[in-house]
């Protein structure tokens, strides 16, 4: 497996555009994307686990109940939620997106981002939907740009790999900045292949990779309204079509995890103001659910958060929160350290705190990535987490973000 360039047209088939239609005030500001594929795909989904849902997942669950798909549309700036057309809003989505691709409605995936409570208006993307579907090609850059929202870079990656000697690939790109927890999948990510997947086992492949991945993220401990992951398989590689666990199955779940983990870093790493992206991976547990608790309690914590923003190695909060987490832990055993690319300093040891450089500390703690490492020395279980730390300009963006 390696690294490639193409994003969500990486796949064979696959093509993608995004464009200014007018959702948003800003003219420099893309607001509209479609991912399109040649063939009808298998197709799996999981969404936010909010009470309170947008429109577009709603219909997207209708619509992919037969496991197939052949395109995703999604707007930025409007969250089509809370709103009482926004069922009729999202099916007029896939009706103007279906037309002006010659595919049934019901083989669209719809996605919306942004403000919450404010009626979408589908005019503009009825009056743009020829020139983003004419603009469709080799454009997954685009694309990642109009489905971001407070996000501050682009986020995607792909991957090829081989399943019976035949050479698939696997892309993904995603949006997520703010209004992110784990709980389900925490922000919009669409991932196309060309790999020949059932969608029985495509829909296997995500809800198993999701527990470990998107489900670890945190950035300001809100659960988004429209959170949705969306993958879209063609078959257009001409593998064998999997349909079953075995050696084929496991290389699409490390090409499908490779992808994920980068844009589960890449979302935590551009939280909503930060400065760093933090990782909390915890060792030495006696399950896994519980190293998992441990891992996203410590992610969570806003004083955690707000120590790493400030380089001080404030151990004493990560013991803090994996206190309150609920995970059955033995707090006389724990250690901690704090990792960088400058280095590692070991800051408590079964529970209390040791003598530490405080400079050797200030160094590792000013990078722009800080590991979190957790030892609870009570089995052989672990798990990883992303966040972010907790800044001024968090509250300045959500301050004023809807006026």
């Amino acid at each position: 497996m390696k690294i490639i360039d193409g994003g969500v047209c990486a796949a064979k088939g696959f093509t993608a555009n995004g464009i200014h239609c007018g959702i948003r005030k800003s003219r420099t500001k893309r607001d509209l994307s479609l991912i399109y594929s040649e063939k009808p795909a298998s197709v799996a989904c999981v969404y936010t686990t909010n009470l309170v849902k947008g429109a577009p997942l709603s219909v997207t669950k209708a619509n992919v109940a037969d496991g197939k798909a052949q395109a995703v549309i999604c707007n930025s700036g409007n969250a089509n939620t809370c709103n009482a057309d926004g069922i009729e809003v999202a099916n007029k989505m896939c009706e103007i997106a279906g037309k002006a691709l010659g595919i049934a409605p019901a083989d669209v995936v719809v996605a919306s981002t942004g403000v919450i409570g404010q009626p979408l208006d589908v005019t503009p993307i009825a009056n743009k939907i020829d020139e983003l579907v004419h603009g469709l090609g080799d454009h997954s850059d685009l694309a990642a740009e109009g489905i971001m929202t407070t996000d501050t870079v682009k986020k995607d990656l792909a991957v090829s790999f081989t399943v019976g000697g035949v050479e698939c690939k696997l892309g993904g790109i995603a949006k997520g900045s703010g209004m992110i927890h784990p709980n389900m999948a925490t922000m919009l990510v669409f991932l196309t292949t060309d790999c020949a997947i059932s969608s029985a086992m495509l829909q296997k492949a995500l809800s198993s990779d999701i527990k470990n991945t998107f489900n670890m993220v945190s950035v300001d401990g809100d659960t988004s309204t429209n959170d949705m992951v969306a993958v879209l398989a063609n078959g257009m590689a001409g593998n064998q079509e999997i349909t079953a666990e075995g050696p084929d199955f496991d290389a699409f779940m490390k090409a499908l995890n490779t992808v994920t983990v980068h844009l589960c870093r890449s979302i935590a790493g551009d939280g909503e103001g930060a400065t760093k992206l933090l990782e909390c991976v915890v060792t030495g547990a006696a399950e896994e659910s519980v190293a998992k608790t441990v891992a996203k309690s410590v992610i969570c914590s806003s004083l955690t958060k707000a120590a790493m923003f400030g380089a001080d190695a404030n151990w004493g909060r990560v013991l803090c929160a994996i206190g309150y987490s609920g995970a059955p832990v033995d707090i006389h055993k724990v250690d901690v350290a704090f990792k960088s690319p400058a280095g590692t300093v070991e800051v408590c040891k079964n529970g209390a705190g040791i003598e530490f450089s405080e400079e050797e500390a200030k160094k590792v703690l000013l990078e722009k990535e800080i590991t979190i490492q957790v030892e609870l020395n009570s089995g052989t279980a672990g798990a990883v987490a992303w966040g972010c730390d907790l800044t001024y300009e968090y509250v300045k963006i959500n301050g004023d973000y809807r006026t």
